[in-house]
């Protein structure tokens, strides 16, 4: 029976101290890699510890887990290899295609062991100030503006009807366009928590109203970020 290890990643280079030191043990534990960018795990397995001798693993690509790489990992688990996956950034299996892998691994039997690190989604819900006994993270919004628009309307009226937090991410370089829909089409009491470069340090966190934000405007294209809208009642 295979062992499949979930390795979480760092969220910024230079925060090489929100990874427990166990991560490392387990990945010296593994003989196969599936990363969803291995150029990028490679580097974070050396930062995190110089003595590991990258080329003594076989290395899968994960991409979004087509048919190959699922045969591929269906392979090594049949050989009985211990398996790490490791996300782009944060934790495998969350807003990440390891999942996929994983839902594999549960058919086969194997063991599954997630393990500690930081997930950009619930330090971002944690620090918002928002409602985290109801909250629903929903991925990227449409790229159309038109849907866009429509989408972010959707959620402010889910959020005021069931008092949830929304959480959604954006591509760097159109964050500003999303800003911009956002203040343009949200109620001007409506509450949005912008996160930018969490756990690195330049991290910044700021919760206020919509109509706040419209006052000041941040700059946030290239810098990668997490979004939380809040359209209920905190008391």
């Amino acid at each position: 029976m295979a062992d499949i290890y979930l390795i979480p990643c760092v969220l910024a280079e230079d925060a090489s101290q929100t990874i427990p030191n166990y991560i490392i043990d387990a990945v010296k534990k593994c003989n196969v890699i599936f990363a969803e960018n291995e150029r990028t795990a490679r580097r974070f397995l050396k930062m995190m510890d110089k003595t590991i001798v990258i080329e003594a693993y076989e290395w899968f690509a994960i991409h979004k887990a087509e048919e190959e790489e699922l045969r591929n990992f269906t392979q090594k688990i049949k050989e009985e290899k211990t398996i790490a996956i490791i996300s782009e950034a944060g934790c495998p299996g969350v807003a990440d295609p390891g999942q996929i892998l994983i839902a594999a691994a549960h058919k086969l039997n194997c063991i599954i062991k997630p393990l500690v690190g930081p997930s950009s989604i619930l330090l971002a819900l944690m620090a918002s100030g928002m409602n985290g006994q109801q909250f629903e993270f929903v991925g990227y919004l449409p790229i159309d503006n038109t849907d866009r628009i429509k989408r972010l309307k959707e959620l402010e009226l889910s959020s005021q009807k069931n008092n949830s937090t929304k959480i959604f991410i954006e591509t760097p370089y159109r964050n500003n366009q999303l800003v911009e829909s956002i203040l343009k089409t949200c109620d001007g009491k409506t509450l949005l928590c912008i996160a930018v470069n969490l756990t690195a340090k330049n991290e910044s966190i700021k919760t206020m109203q919509v109509s706040e934000w419209k006052i000041k405007k941040p700059e946030l294209i290239k810098l990668p970020a997490i979004f939380l809208l809040y359209a209920g009642n905190l008391y």
